[in-house]
């Protein structure tokens, strides 16, 4: 490791040493844990170019960073309110990290529904946190999965009894600030569903225009028999925000997972999904939608690990870059041996909107049963300009013909997103504000129509 790349390894380590100074004394086996999670991440280092899921993703900007950690949680109520998605719903808070109370709503929880701050579940049952804390996305799934370990403090717990059934979402939002300094956060999200629970979680990332920190979040989620969950991560972090997240899902007989990953803002931003389908019966349903602009990069690495047979996987993401934006899609599926009567569906198409935008896509099967039916493929293309001047002899500008076309993109993901909140904030940002004279739906259906030609 070279004197600079230690040096900065060296800066997160510093800031770990202080913040375990204020902290104090805590439990054994979390102190355990932090030290494992450091000395992981300081034989590994950041992650760099030539070390091949890394080989599109340059984290320079993370790694000579100068980020602090946030002491409080204060936000203005005027601009939580504008910036948090218009529902009923269940809400728990985060600013820069540190759990906000006043903008949390966890007074009408129904019975069988535990959904609690992290820091309050290990002061309060830290035994039976402890447990499936860090089973699924152990030190040695990467660095910044070690890097988290070391600063596990906050974030969510969220249980449901055996049959529970939430029937309004759950949002677990994280608010980022601006400020003199620019803050990290290490976010650690628990969710664990009984046998036949059924809920739908958003995961919302945001923050003032001008915010310029660092999310490293780990996500491990446990279904049980028949657990149903629908799981939208709504990213619309500020261009200068850099963003990391690393989501596991364990699933057992019977289950089904449903994962939208809408990435709008950020920076440089990395999001690794990993499922692994344990249980005859267990379904994966991937959809992801990302759109870069200016110097955007948004790196998107996939893994359905088919431990079981009789499983089932699907998935979709599509890519929209524009400018000098750069996307990645690696998505991998590996059916192991003995894991016969599978299915597995990948698809990645994406469009660029500028000669200066770029994709690289890496759809990847690895199989090792003989009774399978699996499928993967990739397309790159660009507006067809005969499908814009198609629109406006309908009398539509340019402009808006273009937002159609890619809207009309967008849709096969947009369709099946059945809260108008996310979906209103998505179709903004993929086409801008289009003219309410136009019955917009009969025109994108004709934008569709159009783009299949």
């Amino acid at each position: 490791m070279s004197d600079a790349v230690q040096s900065d390894v060296q800066r997160f380590l510093d800031r770990l040493s202080e913040r375990s100074n204020a902290r104090g004394a805590e439990p054994t086996w979390i102190a355990a844990r932090r030290q494992a999670g450091a000395a992981r991440f300081e034989a590994l280092g950041f992650p760099h170019r030539r070390i091949e899921e890394w080989k599109y993703t340059d984290v320079r900007a993370i790694a000579r960073g100068d980020f602090h950690l946030a002491t409080d949680a204060d936000f203005s109520p005027a601009t939580a309110a504008r910036l948090t998605l218009p529902m009923e719903a269940h809400r728990l808070t985060f600013v820069d990290g540190v759990f906000a109370p006043a903008l949390s709503r966890l007074d009408d929880l129904p019975a069988g529904v535990q959904l609690v701050p992290l820091s309050r579940a290990l002061e309060e049952n830290h035994e039976a946190v402890g447990g499936p804390l860090g089973r699924l996305t152990g030190v040695e799934f990467s660095p910044f999965a070690a890097l988290n370990t070391a600063f596990m403090e906050e974030g969510a717990v969220l249980r449901l009894a055996p049959g529970t059934v939430v029937e309004k979402p759950i949002i677990l939002q994280f608010l980022s600030r601006e400020g003199e300094a620019p803050v990290m956060s290490h976010p650690r999200i628990l969710l664990e569903m009984a046998g036949r629970s059924q809920a739908t979680v958003i995961e919302h990332h945001v923050g003032e225009e001008q915010a310029a920190n660092f999310t490293n979040l780990v996500e491990e989620i446990i279904l049980d028999r028949g657990a149903i969950l629908t799981h939208f991560k709504l990213q619309e972090a500020p261009l200068s925000d850099l963003h990391v997240a690393s989501i596991h899902i364990e699933q057992a007989r019977d289950s089904r997972y449903t994962s939208f990953n809408l990435n709008l803002g950020g920076g440089l931003v990395r999001n690794d999904l990993v499922a692994e389908l344990n249980g005859e019966g267990a379904e994966a349903n991937f959809n992801g939608l990302f759109y870069g602009q200016g110097r955007q990069h948004v790196d998107n690495h996939t893994l359905v690990n088919h431990n079981a047979p009789h499983t089932f996987s699907h998935e979709n993401y599509k890519g929209i870059l524009d400018d000098r934006a750069h996307g990645v899609f690696n998505g991998k599926v590996i059916v192991k041996r003995d894991s016969q009567k599978i299915e597995a569906e990948q698809s990645n198409a994406n469009l660029l909107l500028s000669d200066r935008a770029e994709i690289d896509t890496k759809p990847e099967l690895e199989i090792y049963a003989d009774d399978v039916k699996c499928a993967h493929g990739a397309t790159t293309g660009q507006l067809d300009e005969e499908a814009v001047f198609a629109l406006r002899t309908r009398g539509i500008d340019e402009q808006t013909a273009r937002g159609l076309l890619t809207l009309a993109f967008a849709g096969e993901v947009l369709e099946q997103v059945d809260l108008d909140a996310i979906s209103e904030r998505v179709e903004l940002a993929v086409a801008g504000k289009l003219p309410e004279r136009f019955n917009l739906a009969g025109l994108v259906e004709t934008a569709a129509a159009l783009n299949e030609e």
